[in-house]
């Protein structure tokens, strides 16, 4: 089967509407008031390897609908215009979070160079995920 377009254009697409920012600026980012991380990994790819200190957990199948305040599902976190920080493991399907909601009209959303894996290469703080 022959896509019309497959998921590196579809990468590349939004990484050119997105603010990616890089692994520095945004380690000065933790503990800022003003800044959410947001994890929108898998929840085993959160307890199999951690995350970032104080990040929210936003699944990337439910990050559009916890956004929308017309949701049922809407997290009130979202809605108060905070600086957005997506990642996930690799960057990509960070990527594309960030370029759907910034679609949706969400202000100040980007997101992390390199994902988690970079994150922790750089041996940047990291947390376990506790099971609640």
């Amino acid at each position: 089967m022959k896509l019309k377009i497959g998921y590196q254009e579809l990468i590349q697409r939004a990484m050119a509407e997105i603010v990616t920012l890089p692994l520095d600026q945004a380690q000065h980012f933790l503990g800022d008031s003003n800044t959410i991380f947001v994890d929108i990994r898998d929840l085993r790819e959160l307890e199999r390897d951690g995350m970032i200190p104080d990040a929210l957990h936003a699944p990337r199948g439910m990050l559009e609908f916890w956004v929308d305040p017309d949701s049922p599902y809407y997290k009130s976190v979202f809605g108060e215009g905070k600086r957005l920080i997506l990642y996930c493991a690799s960057a990509w399907r960070s990527a594309l979070a960030a370029e759907v909601l910034q679609r949706m009209g969400v202000p100040n959303v980007c997101h992390l160079e390199g994902g988690f894996s970079a994150w922790k290469k750089a041996q940047f703080p990291t947390a376990i995920k506790l099971s609640k």
